[in-house]
């Protein structure tokens, strides 16, 4: 089978854990060898997240008020080509006999997209309601939102349109060749007059890889992430997982809009544009969310 895997935040950086490059390196050398696993039996096509590197990159850019601004496409590809090198290198060290490849990968999306009026993409560390307060002081263009207890910044996450790539991915699929591309999903580019240019923004990793998905026509697409399954009733005493949804009579609004939302409708565009599988649950579980034994399948 060719599989899309789509790595959470949670591959690179565990909740509450600090974004250091010994840390990012052992959570990728942990899910590196489930990937490995996987791509012994199948062909796979990796993915990644980068809300927490790229929000680090742009606080470390702001640091510098001299210095020129750098725009979320810059910082975007920035952070993909770091991940996907220690994603590289850890799954070149774990399958010494496949060919892998890092792609830095440019995403089409509308200029019109109402997303750029409206910012909802979290992305950098969390901020209490002082903190909240000196980082409006210090970068009044900043736009903050609420997630959970805390605040977060927020900037627009345009839907993807066309993975500019996609050919040469296709290229490196038909060749064998164990891709790592579209990560934090992809660069994010307008195209004005037959030129591209990149523009403020950050694509939501898992709409990208649905995009991916189906682009490629995979056989499946396998979403990790740091819970075991779709829960019902999540936060609550009464929450239990949810093995298996119908992709036509699921309400997105019945998922928290943070966290899992995304990933359920990326999970549904899949499965409704190509008559095939998408899995949602945990990194450790993945081999077994595969044979249907645990994770949610959207159907």
């Amino acid at each position: 089978m060719l599989i899309v895997i789509a790595l959470g935040g949670n591959a690179l950086l565990k909740r509450g854990e600090a974004l250091t490059l010994a840390a990012q390196k052992r959570n990728i050398e942990t899910a590196c060898q489930v990937i490995a696993q996987i791509a012994k039996e199948h062909q796979v096509v990796l993915t990644h997240g980068n809300g927490p590197q790229v929000g680090l990159l742009a606080l470390q850019a702001a640091a510098f008020n001299e210095s020129e601004h750098f725009s979320f496409d810059v910082l975007g590809a920035e952070s993909e080509g770091m991940i996907g090198y220690l994603l590289e290198q850890q799954l070149m060290n774990e399958l010494p006999q496949h060919k892998i490849a890092a792609l830095l990968t440019q995403v089409e999306v509308s200029a019109q997209d109402p997303a750029f009026k409206q910012p909802t993409k979290f992305i950098g560390p969390v901020y209490t309601h002082a903190q909240a307060d000196q980082v409006r002081a210090a970068h009044p263009s900043w736009r903050l939102s609420v997630d959970g207890a805390y605040f977060r910044r927020v900037i627009a996450s345009p839907q993807p349109m066309q993975i500019i790539e996609i050919n040469t991915i296709k290229l490196l699929v038909d060749s064998k060749v164990l891709v790592i591309c579209c990560g934090g999903g992809g660069i994010p580019v307008i195209k004005q007059d037959h030129f591209y240019r990149g523009v403020e923004a950050v694509i939501d990793k898992d709409l990208a890889a649905a995009l991916l998905a189906e682009q490629l026509q995979a056989d499946c697409l396998l979403m990790l992430t740091d819970v075991s399954a779709v829960m019902k009733n999540w936060g609550a005493p009464s929450a239990e997982p949810i093995q298996r949804l119908r992709a036509g009579q699921t309400n997105l609004q019945d998922f928290p809009a943070g966290s899992m939302r995304p990933k359920i409708e990326a999970a549904k565009r899949f499965a409704q544009s190509s008559g095939k599988p998408a899995y949602i649950g945990a990194l450790n579980d993945a081999v077994s969310i595969l044979q249907n034994k645990s994770g949610t399948l959207i159907y």
